[in-house]
């Protein structure tokens, strides 16, 4: 069958969402929750394990891991994190626990966290946060499930 016009701007139309979605099927590491290239809101990882709450990082004192960008609040806590990023990153690259147990992604917010086994969670909201915790083991490993395949 010959390509007609019609053909043509079809094909043509589509070209854009393909070259947009085309990148994040072929990554090779799981996507980091990051707005304007900063993680986790700029809020310090290590501060939640070390000071029991969220701390503001500050760009004197950052790292880059991932492809992201990570603030912290002292020189102590960036070499901490160096270090050893794996243990203090949250779950799911920041992203929502209880959004990637649903099986989809959401931003969080630094104030709905909460470390269990050794591991940092964030989630969207409070609320959102208080779902989560109604059942954290089951969230957590619909979550293990999901990730990293949420990201496609």
């Amino acid at each position: 069958m010959p390509a007609t016009r019609r053909h043509f701007l079809a094909l043509s139309a589509s070209l854009p969402v393909l070259a947009v979605l085309a990148p994040a099927a072929h990554a090779k590491e799981p996507g980091i929750y990051a707005e304007d290239g900063i993680a986790i809101d700029g809020t310090d990882a290590v501060a939640y394990f070390t000071q029991g709450k969220p701390v503001a990082g500050s760009r004197q004192f950052s790292h880059d891991w991932m492809g992201a960008t990570w603030l912290f609040s002292t020189e102590e806590n960036r070499a901490t994190f160096a270090a050893d990023p794996k243990a203090y990153a949250p779950q799911y690259g920041g992203y929502c626990a209880y959004a990637v147990s649903e099986g989809y992604t959401a931003s969080t917010v630094p104030e709905a966290w909460r470390i269990v086994d050794g591991k940092l969670y964030l989630n969207y909201s409070r609320g959102v946060q208080r779902r989560w915790e109604r059942n954290i083991p089951e969230r957590i490993k619909a979550a293990n499930a999901n990730w990293p395949s949420v990201l496609k």
